[in-house]
C-alpha cells in the first residue's frame, strides 16, 4: 500500500502523536520511519485519496503537533511514496539537505500577509496626482465617442495602478523584512496586491505581529492588512 508522508523531522524530535489520526476513511494510524539522523511521520493511504475536509484537517493537525514540539519540514497535502522502504531511501539520499533545512527552520514560524486596497480609493488618488489622467478623463467625458482616448486612458490608469501598488508593496515588505529572518513573495491574488510570507523566530512572533499592526495603522483605513499565522513554513521548505 502507498505511504502518505506528513513531515520530516530530526531523529531527536519527540514525535508525540497520541490522539491523532491520519488521512483516509476510516482514518489511518500514524507511524514513524527513521534513519540514524532523520524521521518521517507517515501512514497508509487509499489509492483514491482526495482533498476532502476531514483529510485536510487531519494533515494540518499532524503538522501543528509536530511543529509545536520541534523543527519539522511540512509536506504539502497529497505527497505519497510507493512504500516505507522508499521513504527511508529518500531520507538517506537527501540527508544533508533535509538536515540543513531543519536547522534553518528550528524555532521559526511562517506568517503570511495579504494587503488590499479598494479600487475607488486608488483611482481617486491617481486622478488627484496625475495631470495626464485628469485631462484624458475629462476629454472622454465630454467626447463619449472618443474610443482612442478611452483606450489610452485605460492603459494609463492600469500603468499607474501597477506602479503605485508595486511601490507600496515594496515599502511594506521592506519595513517588515527587518522583523523577519527570510521573506518569500507570492503571486498577488485577485483581491490583494500584496501576498508575502515571512519566516519569523518563535520568540519574536509578538514583535513581528506588532510591526504589522503599526504598519497597518500608518497606512490608514484605505488599506486592509490580513495576517495569517503561525503556519507550517511551506514557503521556506
Amino acid at each position: 500500500m502507498p505511504t502518505y508522508i506528513y513531515a520530516i523531522t530530526g531523529a531527536d524530535h519527540p514525535l508525540r502523536l497520541d490522539g491523532l489520526k491520519g488521512v483516509g476513511d476510516p482514518p489511518s494510524d500514524l507511524r514513524t520511519v527513521r534513519t540514524g539522523d532523520l524521521g518521517a511521520v507517515v501512514s497508509d493511504t487509499p489509492s483514491d485519496l482526495r482533498a476532502k475536509r476531514r483529510d485536510l484537517v487531519a494533515h494540518q493537525s499532524v503538522l501543528e503537533r509536530l511543529m509545536a514540539e520541534g523543527a519539522a519540514l511540512p509536506m504539502r497535502f497529497g505527497l505519497v511514496g510507493p512504500d516505507d522502504d522508499q521513504v527511508l531511501a529518500a531520507l538517506e539520499q537527501e540527508r544533508e539537505s533535509y538536515t540543513a533545512r531543519l536547522g534553518e527552520l528550528d524555532g521559526r514560524l511562517e506568517y503570511n500577509l495579504k494587503v488590499s486596497r479598494p479600487e475607488e480609493s486608488l483611482l481617486r488618488e491617481i486622478l488627484s496626482a496625475s495631470g495626464d489622467v485628469r485631462r484624458l478623463s475629462e476629454f472622454t467625458r465630454q467626447n463619449p465617442g472618443a474610443q482612442k482616448e478611452k483606450m489610452a486612458l485605460g492603459e494609463l490608469v492600469s500603468q499607474e495602478i501597477q506602479v503605485r501598488q508595486g511601490t507600496v508593496g515594496n515599502e511594506i515588505t521592506s519595513v517588515l523584512t527587518a522583523e523577519a529572518e527570510r521573506v518569500s513573495a507570492g503571486e498577488p491574488t485577485k483581491a490583494h496586491f500584496l501576498n508575502v510570507s515571512f519566516l519569523v523566530k518563535r520568540d519574536e512572533a509578538a514583535a513581528f505581529s506588532q510591526a504589522v499592526y503599526e504598519e497597518a495603522e500608518r497606512r490608514g483605513d484605505d488599506y486592509e492588512f490580513t495576517l495569517n499565522g503561525p503556519l507550517p513554513p511551506y514557503s521556506f521548505v
